[in-house]
């Protein structure tokens, strides 16, 4: 029996060369020997923790300060308590003032003040501990040298973007004060600024074309200055910018180059999106990559980081160097099941949980590994081969075997089962065939496909699994009749 890979995500512009989905799961790489170098594991679901009440609400972005989370759906901003009443913990979320707009925004804090600023718009102060809870920011020299767009916060300042080749910070620790002479410039190159991020205690400053890095200097005037690290790729969504450790990604490229997913390695940008990953990028409008945002989070030894564009979700996972799709299940306002990019507008951990905030209503979920549905609703997990494919003549399939965690069947569904579709041509895929898991306990159910038919010259499968159980994925096995068959 041959060993099929199991590697990832590479769908290719040419569905014949490759046509390797992988949905709803990660790929796994045992640390000690096991059934083959690499696994599938599902990922993690989402309960809900609290609501807003409000249906359709939108989440704009979220901020943990201070220990507890702050976002923003629809035009109010909230805070979340937890306190525990009589032994059970109660999620209370608090309405702290009105932000107009539809768009996501940029959240940064110095300990105290909470700055939530709309790209293009109004930036605004939350405060508690000085009793003005929320305020609008109205210094003008705050819009003095451009159109603030992005915040961020290092060594006592909030640094904020303009629509120029300027950006600025407020007074130490006083994100209602600014002077308008309190300004840097980026300028090794003509592009203006896109964005920023600030790691390891640098300011980096991102045009469309460059990204420059910047360091507080500690003198007069002015305190952050270039340290002479130059990277020639810009940024092509500003929010893509996302921390990992010692390093960030983002979404971008250089001068004439399209959309790719790029990390900061010492002074290297080095692409980490491949070509299928590229292609899928570049199929969106530029507007549709300009509204693309990250996210990061770890969960189960996993260090994943994604990237949300209209109608695609992708994952990056650190450890293993692997690609996925995430996609959920909802009912759109005419009652039909829809399809759509995963769920999640944006993603913060306090009171030691993953708090996920939606992107269809006011629901603040938990993310977690052992719950197998998104707010009760099935979880779509599919994955498919390389092409396998030989260039002598047609063959046979007489067994194939997937090797997965059995008696994984509960409550909710007892009899697991999982699908099979084949296809000769990459494209077309017959109707599936059903094998079950195994109910709770039944632990040596094997999941066998055999006398599969005969293939011209490929075959591809696909597998698919919707039921609300752990799923896991050890081994593919396939028996080959006739000719040599490769990926």
């Amino acid at each position: 029996m041959i060993n099929i890979p199991l590697d990832g995500q590479y769908k290719s512009d040419s569905l014949t060369v490759s046509n390797q989905l992988n949905v709803n799961c990660y790929v796994n790489i045992p640390q000690t020997q096991s059934f083959s170098q690499a696994n599938l594991f599902g990922t993690a679901g989402i309960t809900e923790l609290s609501t807003t009440g409000v249906i359709r609400q939108v989440n704009r972005g979220s901020h943990v300060k201070a220990g507890k989370p702050y976002f923003l759906n629809g035009e109010t901003l909230y805070r979340q308590d937890l306190n525990t009443i009589n032994g059970v913990e109660v999620f209370t979320n608090v309405a702290l003032g009105t932000i107009a707009g539809t768009g996501r925004v940029s959240m940064a804090d110095n300990g105290t003040q909470l700055m939530v600023l709309i790209p293009g718009g109004n930036g605004y102060i939350i405060n508690e501990a000085a009793g003005t809870v929320f305020q609008q920011i109205t210094d003008g020299d705050f819009t003095a040298n451009g159109t603030p767009q992005y915040v961020e916060f290092v060594d006592s300042f909030f640094v904020v973007t303009t629509d120029t080749k300027k950006f600025i910070k407020s007074d130490p620790n006083d994100g209602l004060a600014w002077n308008a002479l309190d300004f840097g410039s980026a300028e090794s190159d003509p592009d203006n600024i896109v964005s920023l991020i600030v790691n390891k205690n640098r300011l980096y400053i991102a045009g469309s074309e460059t990204i420059e890095e910047f360091q507080n200097v500690g003198t007069g005037g002015f305190p952050f200055q270039r340290t002479g690290m130059f990277v020639p790729k810009g940024v092509f969504a500003p929010l893509s910018m996302i921390n990992i450790g010692e390093s960030f990604m983002w979404i971008g490229g250089g001068t004439n180059e399209e959309a790719a997913i790029w990390q900061l390695n010492g002074a290297t940008a080095v692409k980490v999106s491949n070509t299928a990953i590229d292609s899928e990028i570049q199929k969106f409008s530029q507007t549709d990559i300009s509204s693309a945002f990250a996210y990061s989070f770890s969960q189960n030894g996993q260090f994943f980081v994604g990237f949300t564009f209209p109608l695609l979700t992708i994952e990056y996972n650190i450890v293993t160097g692997k690609w996925n799709e995430r996609r959920s299940q909802i009912v759109n306002s005419k009652g039909l099941t829809e399809s759509i990019r995963w769920r999640a507008n944006s993603l913060v951990t306090a009171y030691g949980r993953l708090m996920v905030f939606d992107s269809q209503d006011g629901r603040i979920g938990e993310l977690k590994a052992d719950i197998y549905t998104e707010y009760g609703r099935a979880i779509i997990r599919k994955f498919s081969t390389f092409t396998i494919f030989n260039d002598e003549s047609s063959f046979s399939i007489p067994e194939i075997e997937l090797t997965m965690e059995s008696g994984v069947g509960n409550a909710v569904q007892p009899n697991p089962e999982i699908r099979l579709s084949l296809s000769k041509d990459a494209k077309k895929f017959n109707n599936p065939i059903a094998r079950y898991v195994g109910s709770e306990g039944e632990n040596d159910k094997r999941q066998i496909w055999a006398r599969l038919g005969r293939f011209p010259r490929m075959c591809v499968c696909l597998f698919e699994f919707s039921d609300p159980c752990k799923f896991a994925v050890l081994r593919l096995g396939m028996r080959i009749k006739g000719g040599r068959p490769h990926g």
